[in-house]
């Protein structure tokens, strides 16, 4: 039997992993969600017969609390990138690479399908026991989508450096064992560490100490900071910002606002002409974690350059936030006279529970933001029940109750006397 002796490259790489290997904790972090989903493609990469993709890697650096931009994650990169060379070059290599790519793009096609679905059962969701699982999937699926999506740039950028004909045998491989997938289904917290995880690579295209991903055409990075290491935007229900934490309007921070928005458009037209749609979406998911003050330029400049479609996924996805988020963006474009996108926004978030929407309203009333409090009631009143609107009052019946009639008197007498009835069957009509 022939022993087929691995690469110098691809041995050191495995040296390196297995060293890496020594100083992790195992059953932790996303060490042990790798190892608890896909042992035998962990085992193949350790012994050197597969290479994991570039962001296994580079959570299991994070894993160690290693820096993106640190002498450990460049050496890596660099032993990664020999070793993925040389194990290309083997026979059947651009063959398994040309596989795995049309399985990596059904992948990311299947996320993003699934991302919309979830995305959707949240918004219809009544229940909060309910809405904690559904956002939990969610932050799965992005990542799902988020990983494929790096993997699609990483292998074409692969087989490209092969040249094009190189190698169109069928692969001896196409049996072996895979890298790990890094793409699980949701996982208890102890095996799912999505809050010590900072978003990946070139994709997320405004984080200034992202690792760009091996991709043949990175969008720029943009100087669009996004607060704390948890995934962000809406499908990912982020760490909630403490209301009011708009930027207040300054000649500094206007021209932060428009530098901003210039290189977000920037990126996103660079990504919608090279038809990476998954990563567009995922950039403006990411511009709805950031300073909601940013946003009203943001908008601006998108239908500035015919990207309107854009600024509406863009508001659908900030009508999922926490409502002390939901509660900043909206009095953002208020502030910034941008009061249709505010209604807009605020029409689209009145199918969360009644909790989460008493806590919006307070949110924006503690800000000042009284008209848009009652907008956010009024749009309320319209598409839920008389019986929804008295178990909203109940969170607050005292600052509440007076909201809803003076908001029901500017939908209709008949939603007013609606409202009355609910409320007295309910014991809150006061006086």
């Amino acid at each position: 039997m022939t022993v087929y002796q691995l690469p110098a490259e691809v041995g050191a790489f495995a040296r390196h992993l297995g060293e890496m290997a020594v100083r992790l904790v195992p059953g932790e972090g996303w060490y042990g969600v790798f190892a608890g989903r896909d042992p035998e493609g962990l085992r193949a990469c350790f012994a050197g017969t597969e290479i994991p993709p570039w962001d296994v890697v580079e959570s299991l650096l994070q894993d160690l609390g290693e820096p993106a931009h640190g002498p450990e994650a460049a050496r890596a990169r660099a032993l990664h990138g020999a070793a993925a060379a040389a194990h290309d070059r083997r026979p059947g290599g651009a063959e398994a690479l040309r596989e795995r790519l049309a399985a990596m793009d059904h992948e990311r096609r299947y996320a993003e399908s699934r991302t919309h679905e979830l995305a959707t059962r949240l918004r219809q969701s009544r229940n909060a026991s309910d809405a904690d699982r559904i956002t939990d999937e969610l932050a799965w699926a992005g990542d799902d989508h988020a990983r494929a999506t790096s993997r699609i740039g990483e292998l074409t950028a692969r087989l490209a450096a092969l040249g094009p004909d190189r190698d169109q045998r069928p692969s001896p491989r196409a049996q072996a064992p895979s890298a790990p997938t890094a793409a699980p289904t949701p996982a208890p917290a102890a095996t799912a560490p999505i809050a010590r995880r900072k978003p990946r690579g070139a994709r997320y295209a405004w984080l200034d100490d992202a690792e760009e991903a091996p991709d043949p055409a990175p969008a720029p990075v943009v100087e669009l900071p996004v607060a704390g290491a948890a995934p962000r935007g809406a499908r990912f229900g982020g760490v909630e910002a403490a209301p009011g934490s708009a930027a207040r309007t300054s000649p500094e921070a206007e021209a932060d606002a428009v530098r901003a928005a210039g290189n977000a458009v920037y990126a996103l037209r660079r990504l919608r002409a090279q038809g990476r749609s998954g990563e567009a979406h995922v950039l403006l998911c990411e511009a709805v974690a950031g300073p909601p003050g940013w946003l009203p330029a943001l908008a601006a400049e998108l239908h500035r350059v015919g990207l309107g479609a854009d600024w509406s996924t863009l508001l659908w996805e900030a009508a999922s936030l926490p409502p002390g988020r939901l509660a900043a963006v909206a009095g953002a474009l208020a502030d910034a006279g941008r009061t249709e996108d505010c209604e807009q926004l605020l029409r689209q978030g009145v199918a969360r529970p009644v909790g989460e929407l008493a806590g919006a309203c307070a949110a924006l009333r503690a800000e000042g933001h009284h008209r848009e409090a009652k907008a956010l009631l009024a749009a309320f009143l319209r598409v839920r029940t008389p019986e929804d609107a008295a178990r909203l009052a109940a969170a607050d019946p005292p600052g509440l109750v007076p909201q809803l009639r003076a908001a029901a008197r500017t939908v209709s007498p008949a939603r007013e006397r609606d409202l009355l009835h609910a409320l007295r069957v309910a014991g809150l009509a006061g006086g």
